[in-house]
C-alpha cells in the first residue's frame, strides 16, 4: 500500500523530506488517505488553554498533517481544486482563531480591555484579505491580515493600559505564532502591509481610526483590496461565536464602514481605469523583475482574471449587492447572469483559472515553496507536465499558451483603453480645441452640415468658458475634452444635427461634475452613437436621460436595449434584487424607481426603433405599472405592522388610461383599493396599507420618482374612504354613484393584488354594468358631462384629446353604447378598448359600421399624435391634423347618430 503514495512523493521534495522525518506521519497520511481533512479533524489536533510555547508547535505539525495530506490527494487526482483552496483556507481560519483565544486572554496586570464609551469588553477582530479573504488559498499561500476592534479605551486590570497597545501586544504575538519559523517550521507567512498606511501604520487600528483613514486617506488599489476583506473571526457558527461578546467583534459593525469606502452608490466606471492602473504598474514589476513566466503576476495570468471579476465589482456593487461576493468563480457566474459577461467568456476565464490554479499547486507541492514561476529545470518540467496528465513540457506548455491567450483576450477587451484616453487625436479635436481657445470653427462646423453653426460654436464656447468646465478636475476635464470632438462628429450625422448637438451639450454640462458618467462615456465610445440617435430622436428622451443619467448604462449593451420585455422574468429580477435591501425601505424605493426608469429608457429606444406599435407600447407599459403595484403592494404589507395574514385579501383596480391599457410615457396611474376581508380590524391595517403603498409610489428619492397617483375615482371622491370592502363599492356603485362614475367603471379593471378580489371586482363591475338604463336619460347625462369637460377644456382644433371629433368624444360614445346596451349584448362589457368595442358594437347593429370604422381610424390616428406630441415636446404639425381631420368628422357625425 505503500506504493500507493509514490506519485505524490516522486513528485513531491517537501514530502520526501516530511516522511522521511517522520514515519508515522507518513503511515497516518496513508491510511487516511481517502477522507478529505476537514475542519473538525483540525480543531481537534490543537490543544485549547495552553500557553503560547505549548501553541506554536502543535500548530506547525497540524499544518505538516494537512499539507501532507492535501498535497497527496491532489497529485493523486483524489482532490479537486475546490477541496485544496477550502482545506487549505480551514486550516487558516483554525490556526488564526486558536492563536487568537490563546493571545487574547485577561491576564493578571493588565486584565481585558473596555470600550471607553460603552464600558463593554472589546474583540480584536482578524480580517482576512486577498485569497483568504475569498477562502480561494493556495497550498503555500501567505496570509494577508489586518487587525481591527471597535473602541478606544484602557484595560481594568491593575495596571490598565490603552486598549490600543493591549491589542497590538495581542496581535504581535498572533503574528508570533503563525509566522515564525522554528525547528518545526512555520504555520503562515502572515503580511500586514494590507493596513493602514501599510508598514509605516500602527498594527492595529480602531474603527474611528480605519473610517478615518479611508476617508481621507484610502487608495484606489485599497478599494481594490477591500473587495475580498471579511472578518473571519465573526461568523456565527462556522467560525466563531458572534456578537460583541463573541471571539471577533463586531463585525458587522466593521463592514459597515469599509462597504460605502469599497462600493459607490453609482455605476462606478472610474474603477476601469484606476484598474487599468494597477495591473500597468504590475506588469512593469513583472518586466523589471523578468517574471514573464509568472503565471499569477504575467500575461493572462491568475491576476488578470481576478482583474476581470473585480473591475464589474467595483463598478456595479454598489447597485448590486449579490456581486459582494469574495470567491472569483463565484463573481464570473453571477456577471453571466446580470448578462454582463457571455456565458462562453465565464467558460473559458474559468477553465483557464482552474488550469492556472492547478499548475500554481503543482508547483509549490515540488519544495512547499512560495512560488508562481514555470521551473527552468528539465527535470521539474517533466514532474509538472506529468502531474497534470501531459506526455512532456512542450504539450503541457501548448495548453497553457492557449488557456494565457484567452485570459488576455478576454482582459484586452474588458480593460482596452479607450480611443479618448490612447495616442490618437480625434480628427475634430482642434475644432474644440479652437472654440475653447477662442478661435472660429463656424467654417468647419458648416462643412459637417450644421444648419446653425454660429449657434452651434456659441454653445461650444458657453461649456468651454463656462464656470463649470473650468472648475473641473484634470482627469474630468481631459475626459470631457476627449469627447466633444467625436460627439461633434456623430450628431452631424443625424437628420437634426443642430438639436442634437444642443440637446447633448445640455446633457454633458449637466453630468460633467459626475466622473463616472464621463469615464463610461470615455470607456465605452460605441455608446456615443446610440447617445447621439435618442437624443435626436426625441426631447422627451433627452430630457428623461438628463433627469435619470444612470441610464447611460443601458446604452452599453444593444442586445438588452433592444430587447422585448419578459415582465414575468422581470418581475423576478426585481423581487430579487429588492431581497437584497429588505429593512431598508430608502433602498428598496430606490430599487424600484431604477427598475422603472430602466424599463421605460428600453421601451422608448424600442419605440424609437419601430419595434412595436403603439398599442403594444401601451400594453407595455400598463403592464410595467401593475407589475411596480404589484411588488409594491408585496413589499408595504411584508412591512406593515400588526398585519393579521401572510397575503392581503386586497386589489390596485385601475381606471382611466391604466384600466384601458392605454398608458402612454409619463401618465398618471387612476387607481382605487378594495378588499375583501371580515376581520375586525381590515379597514384601518389596508387603510394604512394603501396610504403606505402611495408613500411608496409618489415619494420623490434620490432615484426620483415612480408615478403620480391618482385616487379621486373611489367612492364619495376625496372625501371617500381610501379603501373599500367589495361589499361597500357594489353598494355604492348601485346605489349612490354618478353616470360619470359608470363610465369610468367601464375602463375599470384589476391591475395588481389578491386575483380573487380582482374577480369579485370585475364580478360588481359586470354587474352595474349591465343594468338597464332608460336610454333617453342617460343620453341626456352622457352629453351634460362631455359640456362640463368643455367648459374646463375647450375643443382647440389642435388639441388632440378635447377637440370634437376627438379621443374624448371617441370614448364618450364608446362609455354609452356599454351602458344603454350591455344588458343585452354582454361582449361590451370585455375591457378590450374602444377600437375594439366600435366593432363590437358595429357588428351588432348599434351604429353604422361605415362611421364605426373611420372613427376607430381616427382613434388610432389621434392617439399617434398624441403619442408623437410628446416625444417631440410640440404640437402635432397642421399637415398632421389635416390628414386626420376627415376621420374626425366621421366622429362627430357618429356622435350625431349616437346621441341626436
Amino acid at each position: 500500500m505503500t506504493d500507493r503514495l509514490a506519485p505524490a512523493i516522486s513528485h513531491s521534495r517537501y514530502l520526501q523530506r516530511l516522511f522521511a522525518a517522520q514515519p508515522a506521519l507518513q503511515a497516518d497520511t496513508l491510511a487516511r488517505l481517502d477522507t478529505p481533512f476537514d475542519r473538525s479533524a483540525m480543531q481537534a489536533m490543537l490543544p485549547m488553554g495552553v500557553d503560547d510555547a505549548t501553541l506554536k508547535p502543535a500548530l506547525r505539525k497540524l499544518r505538516q498533517a494537512v499539507m501532507a495530506r492535501i498535497f497527496s490527494r491532489d497529485l493523486l487526482g483524489l482532490a479537486q481544486l475546490d477541496e485544496v483552496i477550502a482545506t487549505v483556507s480551514d486550516l487558516a481560519e483554525v490556526t488564526i482563531l486558536a492563536a487568537l483565544e490563546c493571545v487574547t486572554r485577561a491576564d493578571e496586570r493588565h486584565g481585558q480591555p473596555i470600550g471607553g464609551e460603552s464600558g463593554q469588553l472589546q474583540k480584536l477582530i482578524v480580517v482576512g484579505m486577498g485569497k483568504l479573504g475569498g477562502r480561494e488559498l493556495n497550498a503555500s499561500s501567505d496570509i494577508d491580515l489586518i487587525f481591527v476592534y471597535p473602541e478606544d479605551g484602557e484595560t481594568d486590570g491593575p495596571r490598565p493600559i490603552s486598549n490600543h497597545e493591549w491589542f497590538a501586544r495581542a496581535g504581535k504575538r498572533l503574528i508570533a505564532l503563525l509566522h515564525d519559523v522554528t525547528a518545526d517550521g512555520f504555520v503562515f507567512r502572515v503580511d500586514m502591509r494590507l493596513r493602514p498606511f501599510g508598514d509605516a501604520g500602527p498594527l492595529v487600528s480602531s474603527f474611528a481610526a480605519l473610517e478615518n483613514y479611508l476617508l481621507t486617506q484610502g487608495r484606489e488599489w485599497e478599494r481594490y483590496a477591500w473587495i475580498k476583506g471579511r472578518a473571519i473571526t465573526d461568523e456565527a457558527g462556522h467560525y466563531g461565536p458572534a456578537g460583541p461578546q463573541g471571539l471577533g467583534g463586531d463585525a458587522a459593525g466593521l463592514m459597515s464602514l469599509v462597504t460605502p469606502f469599497v462600493y459607490r452608490k453609482y455605476l462606478d466606471y472610474g474603477a476601469y481605469a484606476s484598474m487599468r492602473d494597477l495591473h500597468g504598474q504590475i506588469q512593469r514589476e513583472v518586466v523589471r523583475r523578468d517574471f514573464a513566466d509568472n503565471i499569477k503576476l504575467g500575461p493572462g495570468g491568475i491576476r488578470e482574471v481576478e482583474f476581470i471579476a473585480q473591475v464589474f465589482q467595483l463598478i456595479r456593487g454598489g447597485r448590486r449587492p449579490s456581486l459582494r461576493i469574495r470567491p472569483t468563480r463565484e463573481v464570473l457566474r453571477e456577471l453571466v447572469g446580470m448578462g454582463q459577461l457571455e456565458a462562453l467568456t465565464v467558460a473559458e476565464l474559468t477553465a483557464a483559472y482552474v488550469f492556472l490554479r492547478d499548475l500554481e499547486h503543482r508547483l509549490q507541492y515540488l519544495d512547499d515553496g512560495q512560488t508562481q514561476m514555470l521551473p527552468t529545470s528539465d527535470t521539474d518540467r517533466a514532474l509538472i507536465a506529468t502531474s497534470l496528465c501531459h506526455r512532456d513540457w512542450a504539450s503541457f506548455m501548448a495548453a497553457l499558451d492557449t488557456h494565457r491567450a484567452a485570459v488576455s483576450r478576454h482582459f484586452e477587451q474588458v480593460f482596452a483603453l479607450p480611443q479618448a484616453e490612447g495616442d490618437a487625436v480625434h480628427p475634430l479635436a482642434g475644432v474644440w480645441l479652437g472654440i475653447a481657445d477662442g478661435q472660429s470653427s463656424q467654417g468647419k462646423l458648416a462643412n459637417l452640415g450644421y444648419q446653425q453653426p454660429a449657434e452651434m460654436e456659441r454653445l461650444l464656447a458657453a461649456i468651454a468658458q463656462g464656470g463649470r468646465y473650468q472648475t473641473l478636475a484634470d482627469k474630468s476635464r481631459r475626459r470631457l475634452d476627449a469627447l466633444i470632438p467625436p460627439l461633434v462628429e456623430v450628431c452631424a450625422r443625424q437628420p437634426n444635427p443642430d438639436a442634437t448637438l444642443s440637446r447633448i451639450l445640455r446633457f454633458l454640462d449637466a453630468i460633467a461634475r459626475r466622473e463616472s458618467y464621463l469615464a463610461l462615456l470615455a470607456e465605452h465610445p460605441q455608446t456615443l452613437s446610440r447617445l447621439a440617435s435618442l437624443h435626436s430622436a426625441s426631447p422627451w428622451v433627452a430630457d428623461y436621460l438628463h433627469r435619470h443619467p444612470i441610464l447611460l448604462d443601458e446604452l452599453l449593451d444593444a442586445r438588452l436595449l433592444y430587447t422585448a420585455p419578459d415582465w414575468q422574468k422581470l418581475g423576478e429580477q426585481l423581487r430579487s434584487e429588492l431581497a437584497l435591501h429588505l429593512g431598508d425601505t430608502e433602498a428598496e424605493m430606490d430599487v424600484l424607481r431604477h427598475f422603472q426608469h430602466q424599463q421605460v429608457f428600453r421601451l422608448c429606444a424600442q419605440d424609437l426603433a419601430g419595434q412595436f406599435s403603439l398599442t403594444t407600447l401601451s400594453d407595455h407599459l400598463s403592464d410595467l405599472a401593475d407589475l411596480i403595484l404589484a411588488v409594491t403592494l408585496e413589499r408595504a404589507w411584508a412591512e406593515l405592522p400588526g398585519r393579521h395574514r401572510e397575503e392581503a385579501a386586497f386589489a390596485a383596480i385601475g381606471y382611466g388610461k391604466l384600466g384601458g391599457k392605454e398608458l402612454g410615457y409619463g401618465s398618471d396611474l387612476d387607481v382605487i383599493f378594495v378588499y375583501d376581508d371580515d376581520h375586525p380590524d381590515a379597514g384601518e391595517l389596508y387603510a394604512k396599507l394603501a396610504r403606505r403603498m402611495m408613500t411608496w409610489l409618489s415619494t420623490t428619492t434620490a432615484a426620483g420618482a415612480l408615478y403620480e397617483v391618482d385616487l379621486r375615482l373611489r367612492p364619495n371622491g376625496a372625501s371617500g374612504l381610501l379603501v373599500s370592502s367589495i361589499a361597500a363599492l357594489a353598494q355604492y356603485q348601485h346605489e349612490n354613484a354618478w353616470v360619470w362614475e359608470h363610465q369610468a367603471l367601464t375602463r375599470a379593471r384589476y391591475a395588481a393584488g389578491d386575483k380573487a378580489v380582482g374577480t369579485q371586482f370585475e364580478a360588481v363591475r359586470r354587474n352595474v354594468l349591465s343594468q338597464r338604463r332608460d336610454q333617453a336619460r342617460l343620453s341626456e347625462d352622457v352629453v351634460g358631462m362631455r359640456d362640463k369637460m368643455l367648459a374646463t377644456h375647450p375643443a382647440l382644433a389642435d388639441d388632440v384629446k378635447h377637440c370634437r371629433g376627438g379621443l374624448v368624444d371617441v370614448e364618450f360614445i364608446v362609455q354609452y353604447l356599454v351602458l344603454a346596451h350591455a344588458h343585452h349584448l354582454p361582449a361590451l362589457l370585455a375591457n378590450s378598448g374602444n377600437i375594439a368595442l366600435l366593432k363590437t358594437a358595429a357588428e351588432a347593429g348599434l351604429i353604422p359600421a361605415g362611421l364605426a370604422e373611420d372613427a376607430q381610424t381616427a382613434y388610432r390616428r389621434l392617439r399617434e399624435l398624441q403619442h408623437k406630441e410628446r416625444l417631440n415636446g410640440a404640437p402635432s404639425s397642421t399637415s398632421a391634423l389635416e390628414a386626420v381631420e376627415p376621420y374626425c368628422e366621421a366622429v362627430r357625425g357618429l356622435w350625431r347618430v349616437v346621441f341626436g
